[in-house]
């Protein structure tokens, strides 16, 4: 295993898997833009490691994933002048070096083991398969500190849930118990905390056992055509489903089926 430990956040590769830790569990995992950019440069390298196949984001404890922005250190920099502020600029990947993020098709599991609150949800909503420890919660509750989910928070979650749900939670700031959250489509699944780590490894097993080509190939045409009307996604060209079709994975594919035996992807 390849294990790097930064300043705010831990990278983790063992095999094909990345896994990326927030590491700041005294405020929650809470995260300001030195954080963010921190992350932003995991992702970079999770991005452009073509051995990389899906990464894991979680917090590190059991209490949160992320409550979000870091308030505290906000309210710190206000009172500061403008020569005397260090740089606060986000990285081009968004909050957490992921909100933004429009052009990474590999895979992302969120594995929340806690509160997911603000950016912590919007980090969350941004990954592809979010599984939630029993005990969690989300929520959005930027409007109660005269904020709005700006890292896309206030779109994201209109797409997610049906439109007066969305809206219930958005205006009110309200907590969504993992449960619930699972009963309205928003979470994939929800377990004990102990099983947490089972149930997420079971997702990216199966993940793993895919090409690795076609899961990107998948995740770029369905995140892409969700944008375009039925008869253009249906002619659009995707630059992942190029690759995957000229790929030995897609002779490797077949033929393994034909001579009943488990593939032996490469990603090429």
């Amino acid at each position: 295993m390849r294990r790097v430990s930064m300043q705010f956040c831990r990278y983790e590769k063992k095999d094909h898997v990345v896994r990326i830790t927030i590491t700041r569990p005294e405020v929650m995992n809470a995260l300001h833009a030195h954080a963010s950019r921190e992350m932003g440069g995991a992702f970079d390298d999770f991005a452009n490691d073509d051995d990389a196949w899906v990464a894991v984001l979680t917090g590190e404890g059991d209490r949160a994933f992320s409550a979000g922005n870091d308030l505290k250190y906000t309210a710190e920099m206000s009172r500061l002048s403008r020569e005397e502020r260090p740089d606060l600029s986000m990285p081009a990947g968004g909050f957490g070096g992921i909100t933004n993020r429009f052009d990474l098709f590999k895979p992302v599991i969120a594995r929340v083991n806690g509160f997911a609150l603000g950016g912590g949800l919007e980090m969350a909503l941004a990954c592809d398969i979010i599984v939630a420890a029993d005990h969690a919660e989300v929520g959005l509750p930027e409007p109660r500190r005269g904020l709005i989910a700006g890292a896309l928070g206030v779109h994201r979650l209109p797409r997610h849930l049906p439109l007066k749900q969305a809206m219930g939670y958005l205006l009110t700031g309200r907590h969504i118990p993992a449960q619930r959250a699972y009963e309205m489509g928003l979470v994939n699944e929800v377990v004990p905390l102990a099983k947490l780590d089972d149930a997420v490894d079971a997702w990216v097993a199966d993940i793993v056992r895919c090409a690795p080509l076609s899961v990107r190939a998948t995740k770029e045409a369905a995140m892409r055509g969700l944008l375009l009307p039925l008869p253009e996604a249906a002619t659009a060209r995707y630059e992942w489903e190029m690759a995957r079709r000229t790929s030995s994975d897609a002779v490797e594919g077949p033929r393994a089926f034909a001579e009943k035996r488990a593939p032996n992807w490469t990603g090429k």
